[in-house]
């Protein structure tokens, strides 16, 4: 391959801004869009919209009745994707969700096996109440949010591009639920907390979706258009400084690791997985701001969304009443500095 020249990594970088201006008009389209639907929230909008710009997967958690699902279909009407929803409950089986095979006979008596695409088949899959399947049904998502296709009968079935999970988790103990194993919690891009939602924007929930005509939203973008942003997002500069940020915190986050803090709090921190993670969001969030390049800011404001699902705390310290949120804003302050 032949060395750049000046000339042409200067084209290169007009080009990316260029495109990079594009997408920033497109992502204000988007938000306004959204905004007519789902009121208040904005940083639960904003973290959703994150992952998907980076191309990954979320796992939105509250408490009933606060849009979580409303929000992941108005997305996909927003983005232009065709979406499915699965309602997760005790009884379901892998196939419900990957497919299965069934058997065919034609008029001369030879039968066959045909593959029935399942409900996975689509590009914004809507996990609802992801805790209530058996472990068994969970995992049946597991290959496909990592590899996008899915093996039935041991054919392989490429899915659709792109490919998105948001999935719904009620937060509270309740009957029937069963905790998401580790290995599938670090498949999602990002964990984002939905809050109730402020007095100004419930007024607003109040007053316009009680009465006859209710606002829908409507497509913005397309499915092509959103690769190109999340390949756009991809190519974005991301300095030295950032790089060094997202280490120091992800390393910090291990015991082991000379905190000693993170040592008494922290029985298992975040793998590799959570530092390309926040390479990721840092670029989508620095373009859903209207910026060129990730800051040491974006870094901090994403640790929580990020981190808090690939970490766990020691018997010892969840005795004592911390949290994995109190250990990462503690770790925030020192990349601060």
């Amino acid at each position: 391959m032949g060395v750049m020249k000046t000339s042409d990594k200067l084209v290169d970088e007009k080009m990316i801004v260029a495109e990079a201006e594009k997408a920033l008009a497109e992502i204000a389209n988007i938000r306004k869009e959204v905004g007519k639907v789902i009121f208040g929230q904005e940083s639960v909008i904003e973290q959703t919209l994150l992952a998907v710009l980076s191309g990954g997967h979320a796992l939105l958690v509250g408490v009933p009745g606060l849009a979580k699902t409303k929000l992941v279909t108005t997305l996909a009407t927003v983005l232009g994707l065709n979406s499915s929803r699965i309602q997760f409950t005790p009884d379901l089986m892998p196939s419900d969700i990957l497919g299965s095979e069934v058997m065919d006979q034609d008029e001369n008596g030879r039968r066959s096996f045909r593959f029935v695409a399942g409900p996975i088949f689509t590009q914004l899959l809507m996990a609802d109440e992801i805790n209530r399947a058996s472990p068994r049904t969970q995992s049946a998502l597991l290959q496909a949010m990592q590899e996008y296709h899915v093996t039935v009968a041991g054919q392989r079935n490429d899915l659709p591009q792109p490919f998105h999970v948001l999935a719904t988790q009620n937060p509270l103990e309740q009957e029937g639920t069963y905790p998401l194993p580790e290995a599938q919690l670090d498949r999602f891009l990002m964990q984002v907390d939905v809050g109730y939602p402020e007095l100004a924007a419930e007024r607003q929930i109040l007053l316009e979706t009680t009465g006859l005509d209710e606002a829908e939203a409507r497509a913005v973008i397309d499915a092509a258009k959103l690769q190109d942003i999340q390949h756009l997002i991809r190519q974005m500069p991301v300095s030295e400084k950032v790089v060094d940020a997202i280490l120091s915190l992800v390393r910090s986050a291990r015991p082991g690791n000379g905190n000693a803090a993170t040592d008494k709090n922290v029985a298992w921190g975040p793998g590799p997985r959570a530092g390309q993670s926040l390479m990721l969001c840092a670029r989508a969030r620095a373009l859903y701001d209207g910026r060129l390049a990730p800051s040491i800011d974006d870094i901090v404001a994403l640790a929580e969304p990020v981190l808090q699902h690939r970490m766990a705390l020691t018997f010892a310290a969840r005795a004592e009443g911390m949290s994995v949120r109190d250990v990462i804003s503690s770790l925030v302050k020192q990349i601060k500095g």
